[in-house]
């Protein structure tokens, strides 16, 4: 269990601490929605914890693979709903995997990305494709939307 605490700080800022490593990280309100847009926003912090947790689950199949995948690098673009309620409606991920990695292992890491915490976590009404471009040219890239994979048309 891990305790995260918050602190209102007015102005649609908030301040937050990782409690087991005392790290600040603080929150405004995105410019669309009434903040001024000076840090992360709660709905960024999701995305970018989509985009961390699959590098991450990536990157730990990759070690018990005996893989080296130092230096992959993931971006991720969120779209909110156009019309109320305000909520994430996609979060559309794309993971560049710098180094060789043969197709046996490219599929094990594939199966990673799209099993991370995080994106099982998501409602299936967020639509989240995870994109995976490898080294090889030679290899297709992947998309797979997290509608797909969880079978909701």
């Amino acid at each position: 269990m891990v305790k995260i605490s918050l602190e209102y700080e007015g102005q649609l800022h908030c301040k937050t601490v990782h409690e087991p490593s005392g790290t600040v990280l603080f929150t405004d309100a995105p410019k669309d929605n009434q903040g001024l847009g000076e840090s992360f926003s709660p709905t960024d912090l999701v995305a970018t914890g989509l985009a961390s947790c699959i590098l991450t689950t990536m990157a730990i199949q990759a070690r018990t693979l005996g893989i080296d995948i130092d230096g992959a690098t993931a971006s991720v673009t969120k779209e909110m709903t156009a019309a109320p309620p305000r909520k994430i409606a996609r979060l559309a991920v794309t993971v560049n995997i710098t180094k060789p990695v043969d197709e046996q292992n490219r599929i094990k890491l594939e199966r990673a990305a799209h099993t991370c915490p995080v994106h099982r976590s998501l409602s299936p009404e967020v639509d989240a494709p995870i994109e995976i471009t490898w080294h090889s040219a030679s290899l297709l890239r992947t998309k797979i939307s997290c509608k797909d994979r969880r079978g909701v048309a």
